[in-house]
């Protein structure tokens, strides 16, 4: 059994103190960290922390919301920096429609190429779908040959979260499933097969009680694994085991 826990996803870079929260982190059991990339700007920067870092591991990668920032001299550099062992996905990468509806065409677009480049280096790809399952769904069953691929903070119904099982894809939760008003989230967490799951914080946002309303960090991803646990009604050990093993497995880490 393994005795600790990876937050697959956590943008440490923004945290306040991203030293100490590396080291309370470790603290708590917490000891592999994934860190992805949004920003076209912040590319460099991910690579950097991920190299300075022992338990820290970066993804590169354009977020939807950034896509009108984009350019292909873009692909190259990512391409150049992903050959790091330090660097484990291409991600976040996705779509976004709850914001800005105006520029779905080129998210779409920029997502493709980004699954391409995933596909070309063998590296999983870190999914971001907000608004936008079915074409996510689609793109990601259209495009992607050989990533394995992560749902990051999921937000579907159990229903798609079958689907996207049906599919061997990974489902990755955060604080989201500890707050109270939280149903169909904590359905998801009921229902995922063990072997398909993934914890992660998305620090500093989506705090997990009882710090709803602070920052959050890669140390509370344990309340997400207890919260887990005590829906499905197992050990939080086991939660743990299990979504390290994927985890490791996913990203070869």
């Amino acid at each position: 059994m393994t005795n600790y826990l990876i937050d697959t996803h956590a943008h440490i870079d923004m945290l306040e103190d991203m030293e100490i929260a590396i080291k309370k982190a470790a603290d708590n059991g917490v000891n592999k960290i994934i860190l992805p990339c949004a920003y076209p700007k912040d590319i460099e920067k991910i690579h950097e922390i991920s190299e300075k870092y022992e338990n820290v591991f970066g993804l590169l990668g354009v977020h939807p919301t950034e896509a009108n920032d984009w350019d292909d001299t873009i692909l190259d550099k990512i391409k150049h920096l992903a050959q790091s062992p330090k660097i484990v996905g291409i991600g976040e990468i996705g779509l976004d429609y709850y914001w800005d509806k105006s520029f779905n065409d080129l998210q779409k677009d920029i997502f493709i190429k980004q699954i391409e480049l995933a596909n070309e280096m063998n590296l999983p790809v870190c999914v971001h779908d907000r608004d936008a399952h079915k074409d996510t769904f689609d793109i990601l069953k259209e495009h992607n040959k050989n990533s394995k691929v992560v749902m990051h903070c999921f937000s579907g119904s159990v229903e798609f979260a079958k689907e996207c099982i049906k599919e061997g894809w990974y489902l990755a939760l955060g604080g989201v499933v500890t707050f109270k008003n939280a149903i169909k989230m904590k359905d998801v967490a009921k229902d995922i097969p063990l072997d398909k799951l993934l914890l992660e914080t998305d620090s500093p946002y989506l705090t997990p009680v009882p710090f709803r309303g602070k920052e959050n960090q890669p140390a509370y991803v344990k309340y997400v694994a207890e919260e887990i646990a005590k829906l499905r009604g197992i050990t939080f050990d086991e939660i743990a085991d299990a979504t390290t093993r994927n985890a490791e497995k996913v990203y070869k880490i």
